[in-house]
């Protein structure tokens, strides 16, 4: 029997280094996934961020020293979120930093649990990159230059000469400057065929400040498609974008939207300061019975509550304001907005984006599988965001969102048009809240005046049918003595109004309004008489009890009102 000839395999230096490499490999794969069950067991989400694209203008918003001090790194940066990474995300001084961060550049922010070997890349990244400042991450519109803009105009007369003496570079600061000083909510920018119309939207008016020659749109137009990274070369199709202009203390996001006119395109830029979200539920305007109802119904701990009126009516600052008001570390808070106009510490908020099949339906559901404890939708839109809406009510959930209807017993019979079912309805309601905004009198200039006759008594009668349950009701007496004011003008104001005031009804559910929901013969009428029968006043009566204490006028309450 011959014996076989065995040779001893010699391994060589290339199969030795597959062999090193497969070894580390798997070294590596343990040490992440060792480090991501600890994520889990510690509720933080885990980043592996060696195939992850780090962002250079994240890793820009921590110098490398302190991101080295501080034990964490800034992996990814939109301008509206900022996401952190570090290998022991649980420490008070990691959060701390982070918060830090997050508040400086007014975005919400999530914080990651990474591996030591993710760490190591994130550092030696800062090596690859040159050292970025902090102006190159928004536009170059700087706060000195606002400032200085700001200082010199007084007047639409000084913004009409201003604008003709600044080179191109400068007539978008100076629009904007303007803006700011005149508290500005919109700017208006509308080619015509003699010239160029700059309007500003003031306390909901719209007002010409200035005109230009025609002969300056084209570097216009261009000059706001670059600042807002809009295609230059786009003219036919109306566009979106935005850019930030970053302050001292704030941040201003401007939305720009671009039409094609006869002319050429009309521009609107909407001003939203991140500071705006921190107005205090106690400073709505809410009063009395309205006050105390809402007060008590945002405080449940499942329902809904909804917020109704026209475009411009107050509502996203009311659903802010009721944020704030429940924000705290306990509740979790998950918003799904289109788009996200103010950025709140605290609150995880996401952007619905239909072009990618994610509306408010889809995202509805995702945030429900989030444990949330509140819920806001910026709007019930259609049936199957009202059915997820609904069910989330009835299931531990506060749900806050608005619906456009123009008061607040006009949304039951909107809910069922929509095909939502009664009985799923009239339970899952807390309050409806209808509203206005109404501009407030300038207090260095207006005068008491009273009203014609013809109109005093339209106001007596109104005041005179505010229901006894409200507690907010008057004596003939009272209404009476009731003093009101009128607009005049002065250099401190806008035609004789300086700010805005909301004026509100909060409908309660009752047994009489879920009676008539479940039998399906609802009516916006009915369910009014029913709702101020137990209390509720109207936006026409609290508008008037305002411009009874001076607020507003008699005229501002009637025109915004009825």
């Amino acid at each position: 029997m011959t014996q076989n000839n065995i040779k001893p395999v010699i391994a060589s230096e290339e199969t030795s280094e597959n062999l090193t490499n497969k070894l580390k490999s798997i070294k590596e794969q343990e040490q992440e996934d060792l480090t991501e069950k600890n994520a889990h067991a510690q509720s933080f989400s885990y980043m592996n961020l060696k195939s992850f694209p780090i962002s250079t203008e994240a890793l820009g918003l921590i110098p490398k020293e302190e991101a080295e001090a501080n034990q964490i790194v800034c992996f990814y940066y939109t301008g509206e979120e900022v996401r952190f990474a570090s290998t022991v995300p649980a420490d008070d001084k990691v959060k701390a930093y982070a918060q830090q961060i997050a508040d400086k550049y007014h975005a919400t922010f999530q914080t990651f649990m990474i591996s030591r070997l993710s760490w190591e890349i994130a550092i030696k990244a800062y090596d690859k990159v040159p050292k970025l400042k902090e102006t190159e991450i928004g536009v170059k519109i700087t706060e000195a230059d606002l400032e200085a803009m700001k200082k010199e105009i007084n007047t639409p007369e000084d913004l009409q000469k201003k604008i003709t003496e600044v080179n191109m570079t400068q007539v978008i600061t100076l629009i904007i400057a303007s803006a700011l000083k005149f508290d500005t909510s919109d700017i208006h920018i509308e080619a015509e065929e003699k010239d160029i119309k700059l309007r500003l939207r003031v306390d909901g008016e719209l007002a010409t400040m200035a005109t230009m020659p025609p002969e300056m749109w084209p570097k216009i137009i261009s000059r706001v498609k670059l600042l807002s990274n809009l295609k230059l070369n786009v003219t036919t199709a109306p566009q979106d974008g935005r850019f930030t202009i970053y302050l001292t203390e704030d941040k201003i996001d401007v939305r720009v939207s671009t039409m094609p006119t006869a002319y050429g395109e009309s521009i609107v830029m909407r001003l939203l300061k991140s500071s705006a979200a921190s107005l205090a539920f106690e400073k709505l305007g809410l009063r009395g019975r309205s006050k105390k109802d809402l007060e008590y119904n945002i405080k449940r701990p499942n329902g809904m509550i909804i917020t109704t009126g026209p475009t411009g009516s107050g509502k996203t600052t009311t659903l802010y304001a009721i944020l704030n008001e429940l924000n705290d570390e306990a509740t979790k808070i998950i918003t799904m907005e289109d788009p996200i106009e103010y950025r709140l510490a605290g609150l995880n908020q996401s952007q619905v984006d239909p072009s990618k099949g994610y509306n408010f339906a889809d995202g509805l559901k995702s945030i429900l599988r989030q444990d949330p404890d509140i819920v806001m939708v910026g709007e019930i839109r259609d049936l199957e965001t009202a059915d997820v809406a609904i069910n989330a009510a009835l299931t531990g959930h506060l749900m806050i969102s608005t619906i456009h209807t123009n008061s607040a017993a006009g949304a039951i019979p909107r809910f069922l048009a929509m095909g939502v079912k009664p009985f799923l309805l009239a339970p899952s309601i807390n309050a409806i809240m209808g509203q206005r905004l109404l501009r407030r009198l300038c207090p260095h200039c207006k005068q008491e005046a009273e009203p014609g006759s013809e109109t005093k008594e339209r106001v007596k009668k109104i005041l005179s049918e505010i229901s006894p349950a409200s507690g907010d009701n008057l004596t003939e007496e009272e209404i009476n003595n009731l003093k009101f004011y009128k607009a005049v003008g002065c250099d401190k104001c806008h035609n004789g109004y300086k700010g805005r005031v909301g004026v509100y009804e909060v409908l309660t559910m009752n047994e009489e309004i879920e009676k008539i929901i479940l039998s399906g013969k609802i009516s916006e009428g009915d369910t009014q008489v029913i709702a101020t029968k137990n209390g509720m006043v109207t936006m026409v009566q609290d508008g008037l009890l305002k411009a009874g204490d001076g607020i507003t006028s008699v005229e501002e309450v009637f025109d915004k009102t009825e």
